[in-house]
Formats: C-alpha cells, structure tokens, sequence
C-alpha cells in the first residue's frame, strides 16, 4: 500500500489561524497608536486642512450722520458669489445653468474660470440681494458659495456727494469724509473657524476667534436742510444764467463749522461706476480762482489798520481811471467822483482800491492777506485742499500789488473765502473751518475787534440801496458782504467772455451767525456781475437757513421790491471787473 495520508492537525490549524489573528491586531493597535498617538497631530493637521476653515467675518461701516442725527452714509447687508474653479470646471455640465442664473454670458465664465483654475478663489458676482444670492446657492451647483458683504448707501445722492464722497467696492472710503475719517468708519473683521464638507458647505461653527468691530458712527456739523437749500438754490441758479459750475459754502460764524457746502456739476454716489473725473472733486475746497472785487473787503481792512485812513477819509477817484507804473489803466464802471473809504465797498471802485493799497507798505497788505488764511490750507482736514496762491509780497512788481488791491495776481478757494469772512464776523477771531459737530479749535485774533466791526458795516451799505448787490437783501435781517466779478485766465492771458461771479457775505449782522461764499462760472445767459448772479443765491440760501434755525430778525424794516428800470438794476449792480494783466 501506498503509504497512508496523515490525517489532518486541526490544532495546529488553529493556532496558526490565531497567530495571524494575533498580528493582524497587534498590527491594527500598532497603527491606531501611530494614528491616534504617535501621529496625532499630523492626522489632525491634515485633516482640518481639508475639513476645517477660518472664515472671516465682515465687520459693519460705521454710519455718517449730519448734525440732527439724520444718516447721510449707511451700509446695508449684501451678498457676493464666489467660487473654487476646479471644483465647478469638475461639473462642466452645470456651467450653463450657473451662467444663467448669474445672468452673463457661458463663454465668458468658463473663461474667467479656465484662467483662474489652479487658485481657490474667484468672484462669479458681487454686491447683489440676499434673495437673489440664496436663489444660486439652492441650485447645488459644486463649488459655488455665499459671502456676506456689506453695501455702502447715500440717501442724499448727488446733493452730499462731494461732501461725504464715497466707497469702492471693498468699502474701503475713496474720497471725501469718507477717505479722510476711513481710520474712524472702517470697522475691524472678525473671523471663526467652521467645519466644511467636501463640496464647501458649512456644516458647524466650531469656534469664534475674533469678534466683528463695526465701525465708529461719525456726526457732521452739516446741516442736512440747509445742505438740500443750497444745492436746490445753485442748481437754479447755474440753469438760469446757464452756467457751466458752481459753489455755495455756509459756516457757522462762532464755531467755524461747515453747515453746508454744495457743488455742481456732481454725480451719484450710489452709482460707483459712473463716477468720473471732475465731476467728482470738491471744487470748494481743490479749485481756486482770481476773487476780484471780493478781496476789497481786507485790502480796506489793511488801510484802516495801518492808520492811514478813517471810514470817511475822503479818496478822489475822477475821472474814473488811474494810469500806474508800464502804462497800465486801472478802471472803474463809471467815474465815482469823490469817495469815502466806506463810499469805495459800496460801488466797489478799483481806483479807490488801488489808491489805499499804494499808501501801505507792501509787507502790511501781503500780512492782512495772510492773517485772514490765503496762501495756506485752511487746516478743515478734508483730502485734496488746496492752498490757493499768495505771492511772497518781496517778489512784488508795482502792477502785482495793484491788481492784488483788487483780487487778481492771487488765488483762493471757495473754503478760504468763507472762512475768512467767518472771522469778519466773529469780530476778528479766526478759527479753522471744520467737518465735524463739536469739532471747533481754538480761535486766533487777527485783526482788532472794533476794525473787524467797522469793515462788516462798510460790508452791510453793499446789500443797501446804494450798493452793487442789493439782491442779497433779506427781508428782516440786516445783511453784509461784497460782491465780485473776475475775467477766467486761459491759454494767452484773460479772457474776454468768460466771468467769475462770486458774493461773500454774513448775516444777520447785529449777531452774525452765519457766513458765505457763492461762485457761479461761466455765466453766459447775459448778466455775469457778481451782484445780479451770485447775491440773489446767497439771499434764498441763507434767508432760507436763517429761518431753519430760528435766528430772531434784527432789521424793523420790510424791504420792497422796488420797481427799477433794467438800467437802473444793472447801475446798481455792476461793479469794475477791471483789465488786469498776467505777472
């Protein structure tokens, strides 16, 4: 027989089975120590790395607000669709339904798509409602995710625009209050960790590690009703005279705070992509132009302080011109005979100008120019202010100091304008002009109170019946200031069609309160006289304002609307432009 098979050892089957059994757990509990042990913090890395993210968490802009608390800049919630390439390129067959849904082209996706494929971010559509943003999001699309934003908002539009500014897209401020104060709105994001799937849905918040800062509410000194008055009053204005631009600036006299400043052409803030060039700028505080007759006001200031002359000092104007030095002829409208200093505010001569400013030293009438502010910023903080142009008096040839006496050969702005008739009125403390309610710094004397006092009456007989801009009457209130009109510089020297029209004034004037500028350029429907296109402006405005504010009248008399001939109005109101030369 062949030999016998042994029979099977089931024993030794069975330990051999559970010897592999054996290794086979020490080898599972070898690596689930490695794992949960050994490796835990790279397995703990890794797979937070694909599961747990730190999101961030928008923080809110804080509001602007005028000086009754009513919001003039607030941020609304928004939302924005962002997406991960690869992972909506993986589900080509869903692009055309997400480029529907986003309401732009499927080429033009798949390409910013394409482009973008090996990053982690793009932005498929931003700033758009919550509703309209859950709508894409319900479509499951992989790869697509919401993003909470916030939308900066303007309820005034286009009449706060140059003042307030606006926002870019990322709500970080771009140009007025809110570029100047982004360091006060802007809040501060915070931002959790959150547990994420595979597709980047957000299935828990596992933890906040920073709180969301909203920004700072900022308070203006801007009064919104006297803001939307002015804006209503130079947009009349500008059709009108049909104008090409303009600026109205009202200050508060004892605190120096801007209560309006108005600028047009503008644009709407709400409207981002629309914003363009100059349209944009804050003419009241970047351009500046010659003032004209408007200066008259310190070159008197100067005469009378160097001692030289009295109110009713008596200056001989006939006939009506004055050859100086180079053969240049200063002029009048008309020959104003024999006037007193007060008599040359009145019907705003330039020889009588020209007179008192021969008689003082050159330093003195550059120091009253440079007390009242021209030639330096005026220190209000808002972005882009421009200086304006003062010539140092020691480069002075006998024709600049001449043309000075009457506002040509330097240039100012809008806000430098205002800000010096302010301190005028405020018996001649000047203080710098501000944005913001409560804002006010300390003031600086710069002329006498009693020559601040006396210059403001001389002002008051301009807006009388005798005086070049008596449509800057206001019923019931006693009003001072001075009226301008300058020929616009160009390519060649003057030009003869084109005008500033400009009145400065302050009211009411037994307890001045308010003070302001208006400039209209460009004038072109006839009248470009300072007295008949910009005073009418000041009258509605600040009338207007007077009553907002419920400033008591101090004038006992009723002012009638006199029937004048067109002859006579515009005797009255015309004032000598003069024929200066270019230094």
């Amino acid at each position: 027989m062949k030999g016998r098979l042994r029979p099977p050892n089931y024993r030794l089957r069975l330990y051999t089975v559970l010897m592999v059994l054996m290794l086979a757990t020490t080898g599972l509990i070898g690596k689930a120590v490695a794992v949960q042990i050994l490796g835990k913090e790279f397995y703990q890395r890794e797979g937070d790395a694909r599961f747990l993210r730190e999101v961030s968490i928008p923080a809110y802009r804080g509001m602007i607000a005028d000086r009754n608390g009513e919001p003039l800049a607030v941020s609304t919630p928004v939302a924005s669709l962002w997406a991960v390439p690869g992972d909506v390129l993986a589900a080509k067959d869903r692009i055309p339904q997400l480029a529907q849904s986003l309401g732009i082209g499927e080429e033009p996706l798949m390409q910013r798509l394409v482009q973008r494929a090996g990053k982690e971010f793009v932005y498929l559509k931003r700033h758009i409602s919550p509703d309209e943003a859950a709508e894409v999001a319900a479509l499951g699309i992989p790869g697509v995710h919401v993003q909470r934003e916030f939308r900066r908002y303007y309820p005034a539009g286009e009449a706060m625009a140059h003042v307030i500014g606006y926002t870019d897209i990322d709500d970080h401020g771009q140009e007025g209050l809110e570029l100047a104060y982004e360091h006060w709105l802007a809040g501060k994001p915070g931002s959790k960790r959150v547990i994420q799937d595979r597709r980047g849905h957000r299935v828990e918040d596992v933890d906040m590690l920073s709180a969301a800062e909203p920004g700072k509410t900022l308070e203006l000194s801007i009064d919104r009703r006297i803001q939307y008055l002015a804006y209503r009053e130079l947009k009349a204005a500008l059709a009108l005279n049909k104008a090409t631009a303009g600026t109205v600036v009202v200050l508060d006299v004892p605190t120096g705070e801007v209560l309006a400043m108005v600028n047009l052409p503008g644009y709407n803030p709400n409207q981002r992509e629309r914003q363009r060039g100059s349209s944009v700028r804050n003419r009241a505080v970047t351009d500046v132009f010659e003032p004209g007759s408007v200066i008259k006001a310190f070159t008197v200031a100067a005469a009378l302080e160097s001692g030289k002359f009295k109110p009713d000092s008596r200056i001989e104007t006939s006939p009506g011109t004055m050859a100086v030095s180079g053969g240049f002829l200063v002029r009048d409208v008309k020959n104003f005979g024999t006037l007193d200093v007060t008599g040359i505010i009145t019907k705003s001569s330039n020889v009588g100008a020209t007179k008192l400013a021969m008689a003082v030293p050159d330093e003195y009438l550059y120091d009253m120019y440079h007390r009242f502010g021209f030639g330096v910023i005026s220190a209000s903080g808002f972005p882009g202010e421009s200086p304006g142009v003062l010539p140092d008096y020691r480069r002075w040839r006998p024709i600049e100091k001449v043309t000075l006496s009457y506002g040509y050969g330097l240039s100012v702005t809008a806000l430098q304008l205002a800000s010096a008739y302010a301190a005028l009125a405020n018996e001649g403390r000047m203080r710098a002009p501000t944005f913001v309610k409560g804002g006010a710094t300390p003031d600086t004397a710069v002329i006498d109170p009693a020559l601040a006092r006396t210059v403001m009456m001389m002002l008051e007989t301009v807006t009388g019946p005798a005086g070049t801009a008596r449509k800057a009457a206001i019923p019931y209130y006693r009003v001072a200031g001075k009226s301008g009109t300058s020929r616009k510089a160009g390519i060649g020297g003057y030009q003869q069609a084109r005008y500033i029209s400009l009145f400065a004034g302050m009211a009411p004037v037994s307890a001045p309160r308010l003070a302001c500028v208006v400039v209209i350029n460009d004038p072109t429907a006839g009248a470009y006289y300072g007295g008949y296109v910009a005073a009418p402006v000041f009258g509605q405005v600040i009338g207007g304002a007077l009553r907002l504010l419920d400033i008591p009248p101090d004038s006992p008399l009723v002012l009638e609307a006199a029937a004048r001939t067109a002859a006579e109005e515009a005797d009255a109101s015309a004032e000598a432009v003069g024929e200066p030369t270019l230094p």
